[in-house]
């Protein structure tokens, strides 16, 4: 199916690329595309004009500053798998990265854009909620950071306001933690039917699962059960059961609300004992 129409604009830089969603306000930036262009062509989303970021080099590359790693939005899924800093210090985001779509998708699809879309699907929402991830968004007003826990608000729903961009991702680096990423895909798609990251800390676990409900969300009851407990198999065995209950989760032809309750319990564990080397 074709789109309809819009107009196109192109922003070689953040500052004008505000300037141009204050020009017109109903407009969408489009990042990879990867989420936005299918939904236009199926009429899903008939946005007047397209304000395409994808060559503002300062949203590109990570880098370390301190102790956080900086992500710019624009930054592919291919460049996190192969970013040697990530390999480094934050391993669960190439480990998560490499369950996304296809390799074509990879090449284009950005973190930013499938941050600020917030698909109930996507597999990077779950790990920035693990990895205690912070949000800088720039918008009219200037700056702000928001924690990844105050982030995600609803289904396709942020924390950004008209007007705003996300422009980087920072990463706390934990030195020593260990971190995994179990994922039940959906068999077409290759989308989150449930995907449960971990990072464990010493002896602080953080956990979110993505796919179950309408955003990615923390597994506190989880993180409450094995809170400065050892990661023996018994212990994680205990503590993945009735994680989450089915009454509000997603549903559909591929997993019912019981069945995904479930899905979370079994990937957690996977995550878990992966993180754990058991």
């Amino acid at each position: 199916m074709y789109t309809a129409e819009f107009a196109y604009k192109k922003a070689t830089s953040v500052a004008e690329a505000i300037q141009l969603l204050q020009q017109h306000p109903e407009a969408k930036l489009l990042a990879g595309g990867h989420s936005l262009i299918p939904a236009m062509k199926l009429r899903l989303a008939a946005p007047p004009a397209l304000i395409d970021i994808s060559k503002v080099a300062e949203l590109r590359g990570v880098r370390r500053e301190g102790d956080t790693l900086v992500v710019g939005a624009m930054t592919t899924y291919r460049e996190l798998e192969t970013s040697d800093l990530l390999k480094a210090h934050c391993p669960l985001i190439p480990q998560a990265v490499y369950h996304i779509g296809d390799p074509m998708v990879r090449a284009k699809g950005t973190i930013g854009g499938s941050l600020a879309h917030a698909d109930p699907a996507a597999d990077l929402p779950a790990s920035m909620l693990a990895l205690g991830a912070k949000m800088k968004i720039q918008g009219p007003s200037g700056a702000r950071v928001v924690e990844a826990d105050q982030f995600f608000t609803g289904m396709f729903s942020t924390a950004l306001q008209e007007g705003e961009i996300l422009t980087e991702i920072h990463l706390p680096i934990r030195p020593g933690a260990r971190m995994a990423y179990a994922k039940f895909p959906h068999p077409a798609s290759r989308s989150a039917v449930v995907g449960v990251a971990v990072v464990v800390d010493g002896t602080e676990v953080r956990a979110a699962v993505t796919g179950a409900g309408e955003h990615a969300m923390r597994l506190t009851k989880l993180e409450q059960a094995l809170a400065g407990k050892p990661l023996t198999t018994e212990n994680i065995s205990a503590a993945c059961q009735g994680l989450l209950a089915p009454d509000h989760l997603n549903h559909d032809l591929v997993a019912s609300r019981e069945y995904r309750a479930h899905l979370v319990d079994v990937m957690a564990k996977r995550a878990l004992m992966q993180a754990a080397g058991l």
